[in-house]
């Protein structure tokens, strides 16, 4: 199974919306493009209810991005995200890899809001 959002906002700054809340399916991810530490960065957004999550688009194993095309990722049946390169599985609570082979290393987390129906870096 796979999660497909497509349309989502650029933003360049701090505030700048990365997506719209509406956009993404709860329980569902979405990929969003952001400026982090000054690099242009692949974003996944995990949204959970109200709440967004978000981890730079880069599997700890292999450096590669976790979607299997722009802004579709895979999703065990237990929910977890799975990446689709080496099938690594990440739990959606703090990113950390449960199976495959970088088990007990984790997603780097971003800090991202929900202001006004929109994620947003802080």
């Amino acid at each position: 199974m796979h999660e497909d959002v497509r349309g989502l906002l650029n933003p360049d700054e701090s505030g700048a919306p990365l997506a719209s809340l509406s956009q993404i399916e709860d329980g569902g991810f979405a990929e969003a493009e952001a400026t982090i530490d000054g690099d242009a960065e692949s974003l996944i957004l995990h949204r959970d209810g109200d709440a967004v999550r978000a981890w730079l688009n880069i599997c700890p194993h292999a450096g590669r991005r976790l979607d299997w095309a722009p802004g579709q990722f895979l999703k065990s049946r237990e929910g977890h995200l799975v990446c689709a390169v080496h099938g690594a599985t990440f739990e959606l609570s703090g990113g950390v890899c449960v199976a495959g082979p970088c088990r007990g290393e984790s997603l780097r987390a971003v800090a991202v809001a929900v202001k006004d129906g929109n994620v947003v870096l802080p």
